[in-house]
């Protein structure tokens, strides 16, 4: 059985053989490059499972390289972890409203990276029997294709998106904690970043709400978290 293939994406050359030496002894097939045309090249000729990438490198930086992999068919549902220097928030905000799944920030330990790789490789599977849906007067999902319409218009998500969607759907009328919706989706803890919830959830709205302003499909309960309106 094939291991999941990962694309490591640095200019410095010492981050990527430690990153490399502790993926291939974790049991991933390892793919690296140096700048971020081969990263894109890479991306389209490989089809790894996740990339790490890094910000700083030369030829596309990480954020143009990010823009390039989603905006591609063929390579838009692979999931991304960008690597930021340390205290660069809106480098973390921009990166996830480009559609980054997740962020570490530099210097990181091999196993908080680790955590964070295993936790966004977990995929849920498609069934065999019959589709999982979920069907009201305005909204469609297809829980199984991780189809997602809005008045009959398709709307395409992220990873993250869909599975915060999801997660919201299936407890529908139930408030969630930020601290819940962290470690279901991300399947790890966050300490004090329950932040990147909410800038998921905004850019969730953006995508489903008619109004983000005013959200009518998820709620936000103020000084706790977020619940899906079993009304709508």
């Amino acid at each position: 059985m094939s291991s999941e293939k990962i694309l490591v994406v640095d200019d410095e050359d010492h981050i990527v053989e430690l990153i490399s030496y502790n993926l291939i002894n974790s049991g991933y097939n390892v793919l690296t490059a140096n700048n971020g045309l081969d990263a894109v090249r890479l991306a389209k000729e490989e089809n790894p499972d996740l990339i790490l990438l890094d910000l700083m490198i030369p030829g596309l930086d990480g954020f143009d390289v990010c823009k390039a992999i989603r905006n591609d068919n063929e390579t838009k549902e692979i999931s991304i972890i960008m690597l930021t220097a340390k205290g660069e928030e809106l480098d973390k905000i921009l990166g996830l409203e480009l559609g980054a799944d997740d962020y570490i920030t530099k210097p990181f330990s091999i196993r908080e990276l680790l955590a964070r790789i295993k936790a966004n490789l977990r995929r849920a599977k498609t069934s065999n029997g019959s589709e999982e849906v979920y069907k009201s007067k305005d909204i469609y999902i297809n829980f199984d294709r991780r189809e997602v319409a809005i008045l009959d218009q398709k709307i395409e998500l992220t990873l993250k998106e869909f599975e915060l969607l999801e997660i919201l759907v299936k407890n529908r009328g139930k408030i969630l904690t930020r601290e819940t919706l962290l470690d279901k989706i991300w399947g790890y803890e966050y300490v004090g970043e329950t932040r990147t919830v909410d800038v998921h959830i905004r850019y969730l709205r953006k995508k489903i709400e008619v109004d983000d302003k005013n959200p009518r499909f998820i709620e936000t309960i103020r000084g706790v978290g977020y619940r899906f309106n079993p009304n709508s």
